[in-house]
């Protein structure tokens, strides 16, 4: 039973992972060239919640309960929208932490055989 259990949740987490537009939108950011975007896809929170208050006026109208489930996908995708921007700063610093190191570690090896190529006396003081 465990085993099926935790098989449904797998199936599920990637059919959500690869088809709905929130989750296929973080995987873009998440990129290295997608990092940049983090912060401006915060912005996407403010249509997720203006939603979510919507259906929730509706439901304290009179409205069907069924919008309930909505109001939760809402708020839960405008998290999802406003964790990002900060998150996406962090993974960009890191990368560029990471980047800027090769780059230095190139120029040192490239500079050190430049030295050990050239004539002893050659450009000597």
């Amino acid at each position: 039973m465990l085993q099926l259990i935790w098989t449904a949740s797998e199936h599920t987490r990637h059919y959500l992972r690869r088809y709905m537009p929130t989750n296929i939108a973080l995987d873009a950011i998440r990129t290295r060239r997608g990092l940049k975007w983090g912060v401006p896809a915060m912005l996407l929170a403010g249509p997720y919640l203006y939603a979510a208050s919507i259906c929730t006026t509706l439901i304290g109208n009179g409205g069907p309960g069924w919008l309930n489930v909505l109001v939760l996908l809402f708020i839960w995708n405008a998290l999802k929208m406003l964790w990002i921007g900060p998150i996406s700063l962090v993974l960009l610093a890191r990368v560029r932490v990471r980047e800027y190191r090769e780059r230095r570690d190139v120029r040192r090896e490239s500079g050190a055989d430049q030295r050990e190529l050239a004539p002893a006396g050659f450009g000597a003081r």
